[in-house]
């Protein structure tokens, strides 16, 4: 193969009730609308410190339902944080917002993970440094994730790089 993706650019989810998810996306993730098309029943929002045009597209699906049940498709997104210590914080976001499902270390990368208001499930995770790596670099275990010897281990550790924004320069 020539040539690969580097990482996710955007996912596109269909949601029962447009507001409801645009609110829950914004609050607990930060994102901010990017642009809204009403004739499609659609918003398209970008994370605070993303250099994508959009990182998630929201599409109404028509009146808002019981969450969706798992099925053939999508089971679940994945967002990089830069360090453990983002990770932490965004586990109690979630826990805050009623969000949280549960959390798992996988070796190389350490996640949290949540639910959005119908049910389309998410990933939060922090990768270690590649150079270690060590005996997961050809394994994925699901193990019990100690988040806060981790944070121990690993706070400020960057790996996953980062935009710097305007509001980042402002020292806000």
């Amino acid at each position: 193969m020539t040539t690969s993706p580097v990482r996710l650019n955007h996912a596109v989810l269909f949601v029962a009730d447009l507001d409801r998810s645009t609110r829950f996306y914004g609050e607990v993730f930060g994102m901010q609308v990017v642009t809204r098309e009403e004739r499609f029943d659609a918003a398209f929002l970008r994370l605070p410190r993303s250099g994508n045009h959009h990182d998630l597209g929201l599409f109404g699906s028509g009146p808002a339902g019981a969450p969706r049940r798992r099925g053939v498709g999508l089971y679940h997104l994945a967002w990089q944080l830069d360090t453990i210590d983002e990770l932490a914080e965004f586990r109690q976001r979630l826990v805050d917002a009623g969000a949280y499902t549960g959390e798992s270390s996988h070796g190389a990368t350490k996640s949290v993970y949540g639910a959005d208001p119908d049910g389309n499930e998410f990933e939060i995770m922090w990768m270690l440094p590649r150079a270690d790596w060590g005996e997961y670099e050809h394994s994925a275990p699901v193990d019990r994730l100690d988040l806060d010897a981790e944070v121990a281990r690993w706070s400020g550790v960057r790996t996953a790089g980062r935009i710097v924004t305007e509001h980042d320069e402002a020292g806000a």
